[in-house]
């Protein structure tokens, strides 16, 4: 089992639940939409698989490693196995040329010398952007910089990719390109989005998350074909798109 939260719960300062007990399994090579909509629960859910929120009743599990922050080796090794890519790429890229971000998560594991090369080589021929390694990330479009994005969590080689509103900002064509790559990683996903036919695309099975609930989960055509389930969760299909027809 790639990932397995049992029980989880969160609750802020304030008094706000966000978390009510969420269960949630996600094997191994799966692929998994999280749907739902402003202030599910979403993005408070996903700061857990990396322990960045914690203290809350539950657990999490990734690749049988319990999420531990008060574990900091353990921690450690749960930031590799987790790759979030947030979605704003500018959040992730700070370094002076695509290479040297890439080169950042796994240099930090202590790699050097050809090994840290050939982390950097792959993680960019992985998303396409090898002929672009020695440019500053800031100098690419929005899709590139989103695409090194990737490469820099890729490079880490998590056992769990987390793609935060993947398709956001992008124009057709690079939303297309960055589906291909994503299509073609070896690596269990699970993509939050609003974008119902990228997670069609993308995901053979959706869940959706409301007022810190898991209150569907079903194969992703199954889900977005029962259109009373979307709007009582307040999720909107494309005008005239139709899952069923695909």
């Amino acid at each position: 089992m790639s990932l397995e939260i049992a029980g989880l719960t969160f609750a802020y300062p304030d008094g706000s639940v966000a978390l009510h007990g969420v269960d949630l399994s996600v094997a191994e090579g799966e692929r998994v939409a999280l749907l739902g909509p402003n202030g599910a629960g979403k993005t408070t859910l996903v700061l857990h698989l990396n322990g960045i929120l914690h203290g809350g009743a539950g657990t999490v599990d990734v690749g049988g490693l319990r999420v531990d922050a008060a574990d900091r080796a353990r921690l450690a090794e749960i930031r590799r196995r987790v790759g979030i890519v947030f979605q704003d790429p500018d959040d992730q890229l700070f370094m002076p040329s695509v290479a040297e971000d890439v080169a950042f998560g796994p240099a930090n594991l202590g790699l050097r010398g050809a090994e840290l090369q050939a982390r950097v080589d792959e993680a960019l021929e992985a998303v396409d952007m090898a002929a672009h390694r020695d440019q500053v990330p800031q100098h690419l479009s929005f899709g590139q910089r989103r695409r090194v994005a990737v490469a820099t969590v890729l490079a880490m080689r998590p056992s769990l990719l987390v793609l935060d509103e993947p398709s956001s900002n992008l124009d057709p064509a690079s939303r297309r390109e960055l589906a291909e790559i994503l299509q073609r990683l070896p690596v269990t996903v699970l993509m939050v989005t609003h974008d119902l036919p990228y997670a069609l695309q993308l995901c053979s099975r959706a869940v959706i998350l409301d007022d810190g609930r898991i209150v569907a989960d079903a194969p992703t055509p199954e889900l977005l074909a029962d259109e009373e389930l979307l709007k009582a969760h307040r999720l909107e299909l494309p005008f005239g798109f139709s899952p069923v027809a695909r």
